[in-house]
């Protein structure tokens, strides 16, 4: 009674009905059944969660930026390392080119008074440099040393390490800066006009410098060579046919030139870009040397940095152009120096030819009374003038077909390179195929080993069981002999309880006592109720008591045991199952010997193998023992 609730004493019928369900629910809280929800705690863990997760992201997040920032920082250091090596390269020619200057003005000062006057005009501009800066940056400079030292006065007063307040005017410090931005706004607006007015002045001189080239340019090919013009010939038909050989090899070469000018023009009117944007894209990648590792790569990265608002693919496609733009024009200047060098040699055969007309001339005149051999020298120099002509026009056609084969070799090595990379992803196809192959094989190899293995260790494992069958019997055997022995043992004392029993019953008969009817005490408080609520008990409860005794054995009784720290090893290690574990195990002795009357008598020991006998020493091997 002390144990039972009071509703299972007075309610016996079953709650039916969903209605019915509120009263368990509202009973709870004065129940030990039911615990109320700490939503706090929830809060709190669900908090946790969700900070755990931020910082997650976050630290994903700040490896992301770090990786980037990596990236960024070496590509950097790249283009910096180029930087450098220009700004080098620049310093050294700057510094050659104002040292040929000092020593050209030096030198040739003595023999032209205008070198005096560019030595004047340097002079004048170093005198307005040194005014402009006294008359407009040292006032800022004043300006802004008397703010900064007005500043730190104010900061000293405020951090209270100074209990005078400085006396500043901020309405005249702000009229000064207000008329210091005016003056400079007035001295920037007219240096930019004088910055325009050289600039225009300076496209001026471009203009007719360029008009003076192709003036010249021109000139150096439809006017005739001086040596030409003052060639004296004894013959008028000889002289008449070198200058329409040298008309005819001017015009050639002229045409060839006006068809390059044609497509350098066609190409400059393809291009939109601006004339800005083209010398920024022009002056990077003349900074990155021919011969530079990921050369493109670090260019077109600068590209993107100088020109924000031209993508990717629209530099790729002006690279193109500004390549074929640049091969045209090396094959301009080549076409100018191979008609310097033709019409150098021209001049040179036309002198010669008429040095050896005039020595035939005179010879002529010597020898007046052979005419014949007068013309046949006649034929031999014309023979000699077509010969040059068809000299120079295969000179001509083996200079076309040279250009034509760089220009075909370029195709060739960039074909080249393409199939290049073709074949090395083909190879890298074939190795990687090769390597799964292999993979492959050796994964049957293993298969047909774990598969053998496997073989041997169901032979071992039928051997065993014919063997532990045997034991399993003999044991079956002695089990039935020893329950039959119980069994009898156990009706004898249940006979012998039966009777004592009875003998009890008597006794409590002759003891019993007749107790009186009091209804009260089947609706009172129990003992065991009322401990636990506190009443009646004045001994303080033991939390930390264990409920039960334990007798077994403690960790170092275990572990002193050999077999189960070279088993536990041999665990480890992955050798528990092979044949070497079963033998290692079953020669190692127990840390104490088992009794005699513990042995197994089933088998006679002349009619049993050695394995057999580790096999029934076995049956008291500890159960930890076992892989």
């Amino acid at each position: 009674m002390g144990e039972l609730d009071h509703g299972a004493l007075f309610s016996g019928h079953r709650i039916s009905g969903g209605d019915n369900l509120v009263i368990p629910a509202r009973n709870a809280l004065c129940s030990r059944k039911y615990k109320p929800v700490d939503y706090k705690h929830l809060y709190e863990l669900a908090a946790e969660a969700k900070m755990a997760s931020a910082k997650t992201q976050l630290k994903i997040k700040k490896t992301e930026q770090v990786s980037e920032t990596s990236k960024e920082q070496r590509l950097l250091k790249q283009h910096r390392q180029v930087w450098w090596q220009e700004h080098k390269r620049l310093s050294e020619s700057r510094q050659k080119a104002e040292g040929e200057m000092k020593t050209f003005l030096d030198e040739e000062s003595h023999k032209n008074n205008f070198f005096f006057d560019l030595r004047d005009l340097e002079q004048k501009l170093s005198k307005e440099r040194d005014t402009y800066q006294i008359n407009a940056l040292v006032p800022v400079w004043q300006l802004k040393e008397d703010l900064k030292l007005k500043l730190a006065k104010m900061q000293h007063y405020l951090s209270k390490e100074s209990c005078q307040k400085p006396k500043i005017n901020s309405v005249e410090v702000l009229q000064q800066i207000k008329f210091m931005k005016k003056q400079q706004k007035a001295i920037l607006e007219g240096l930019i006009l004088e910055s325009l007015a050289l600039e225009r002045e300076l496209e001026e001189y471009k203009e007719n410098a360029l008009v003076h080239s192709s003036e010249e340019k021109n000139g150096l090919f439809l006017e005739f060579p001086p040596e030409l013009v003052s060639l004296e010939c004894s013959y008028p038909d000889l002289k008449t046919l070198v200058i329409d050989e040298y008309q005819e090899l001017a015009s050639g070469y002229w045409a060839k030139l006006q068809e390059i000018d044609q497509q350098l023009e066609a190409l400059s009117r393809n291009s939109d870009w601006k004339e800005e944007d083209q010398w920024v894209f022009q002056t990077v990648i003349n900074q990155y040397p021919s011969d530079l590792q990921r050369r493109r790569t670090l260019y077109l990265d600068m590209l993107q940095r100088y020109l924000p608002h031209k993508s990717r693919q629209e530099l790729v496609v002006h690279e193109k152009a500004w390549d074929h733009y640049h091969s045209v024009r090396n094959q301009r200047r080549v076409l100018l120096l191979n008609w310097a060098q033709a019409r150098k040699a021209f001049v040179l055969r036309a002198v010669a030819t008429a040095a050896e007309a005039a020595a035939a001339h005179e010879a002529d005149v010597l020898l007046a009374d052979s005419r014949q051999k007068q013309l046949e020298i006649c034929a031999d120099l014309k023979a000699k003038v077509l010969q040059w002509k068809a000299q120079q026009e295969e000179a001509a056609k083996l200079e076309a077909a040279v250009a034509a084969r760089r220009k075909e070799k370029e195709d060739e090595r960039e074909r080249l390179q393409r199939e290049q990379e073709t074949v090395r992803r083909a190879q890298d196809k074939e190795k990687l195929k090769k390597y799964w192959a292999e993979k492959e094989l050796k994964w049957q190899e293993q298969e047909e080993r774990d598969l053998q293995h496997l073989e041997e260790l169901r032979k071992l494992m039928a051997e065993q069981a014919a063997k532990d069958r045997e034991r399993v019997q003999f044991r079956r055997a002695l089990l039935e002999k020893r329950l039959l022995e119980k069994k009898e043992l156990a009706l004898l004392q249940a006979r012998q309880e039966e009777e004592k029993e009875k003998r009890l019953e008597v006794l409590r008969q002759q003891v019993a006592v007749v107790a009186k009817l009091d209804p009260a005490r089947a609706v009172a408080d129990t003992v065991a109720s009322k401990a636990r609520l506190g009443i009646g008990t004045n001994d303080e409860f033991e939390l930390q008591q264990p409920l039960f005794r334990l007798h077994t054995y403690s960790e170092e009784q275990v572990f002193s045991d050999p077999r189960l720290r070279v088993e536990l090893a041999l665990r480890e290690a992955g050798l528990h199952k092979t044949l070497y574990a079963r033998e290692v195990l079953s020669k190692l002795p127990p840390p104490k010997l088992p009794r005699r009357d513990m042995e197994s008598t089933a088998f006679s020991v002349e009619h049993l193998s050695s394995e057999g006998q580790r096999s029934i020493r076995g049956l008291v091997w500890p159960t930890v023992c076992k892989p």
